[in-house]
């Protein structure tokens, strides 16, 4: 492709771009956000070709515009770049939501573009920011594309080859199945390490100081950018909440086993989660 634009050069958007670019995918990456600094900085780094605070500057000419950014700034930007595209330039996202970013897309033009693509690549790192970009960061990393019943087939093609050509494996499913399976595997842990990280400071400040490598471990993921974990609650609000009240009957049902002292059954629990993790390593 010869040009395309990213609007929103952090650590996702930055990996991406910088991955179609060591595959030789594209000629030219045009970028676009609100902070000069951050623009500055992709380009230094190789993510981007040319960069312009003036959508209509950076979306004019682009085969493709991939939005990274914050769940909720989607809808804007989508009536910022509606002006300025056409009907064949192909729209795809990175975000952790669909169905929200779905309904967004409707608001604005009115109906689904064929060529809007959603997506959403499971990977990341705890820091966020084009400094961290990594332009293997997606490399037998899943992506999970998200398209309509009328979506254009040529348009999915070229999204998919672009993660492919990243390394990432691409697989489909509807935006509904997307949203429940995500708030159960990545938005609910992130919940848990939010929440403890708040039960603590609240409880005992101090008592971080002798957490170990296990705290470490757990709550890596605390250190997440909570703009955008903020936009992920509020977009998958139904799914996060059904999620956190099932697992706080998996919590009632541990507390309740330690105080019968059921040893039994604690033991069977601790097993059965233990076989499953280190089956899901194995196959990793």
């Amino acid at each position: 492709m010869k040009k395309i634009c990213i609007i929103g050069v952090g650590l996702i958007g930055g990996s991406f771009v910088r991955g179609l670019k060591k595959a030789n995918q594209v000629e030219q990456v045009f970028g676009y956000g609100k902070g000069i600094d951050s623009l500055k900085k992709a380009k230094e780094l190789g993510a981007i070709d040319e960069y312009s605070l003036d959508i209509k500057d950076a979306v004019n000419g682009a085969g493709m515009v991939i939005i990274s950014t914050p769940v909720d700034s989607i809808e804007e930007i989508l009536r910022l770049i509606s002006p300025y595209i056409s009907a064949s330039t192909i729209i795809t996202d990175v975000g952790s939501t669909k169905s929200s970013i779905i309904e967004s897309v409707k608001s604005v033009f009115g109906e689904i573009p064929e060529n809007f693509i959603p997506g959403h690549p499971i990977a990341g790192k705890e820091n966020s920011g084009v400094d961290y970009s990594d332009p293997d960061l997606f490399q037998d990393k899943r992506v999970v594309l998200t398209p309509l019943k009328h979506s254009n087939i040529e348009a999915i093609k070229t999204v998919t080859n672009f993660w492919e050509s990243v390394g990432a494996i691409v697989e489909t499913m509807s935006p509904n199945d997307h949203d429940d399976l995500l708030a159960m595997t990545s938005h609910l842990p992130h919940m848990l390490a939010f929440g403890l990280m708040d039960y603590l400071i609240s409880t005992n400040p101090s008592a971080i100081d002798y957490a170990a490598g296990g705290f470490k471990d757990f709550s890596r993921i605390a250190s997440g950018d909570s703009v955008m974990w903020r936009d992920i609650c509020l977009n998958n609000a139904d799914e996060i909440i059904k999620h956190i009240e099932n697992y706080q009957q998996s919590l009632t049902k541990l507390s309740d086993l330690i105080r019968e002292h059921n040893s039994e059954s604690l033991e069977k629990l601790f097993v059965e989660a233990k076989s499953a993790r280190d089956s899901w390593l194995n196959r990793k």
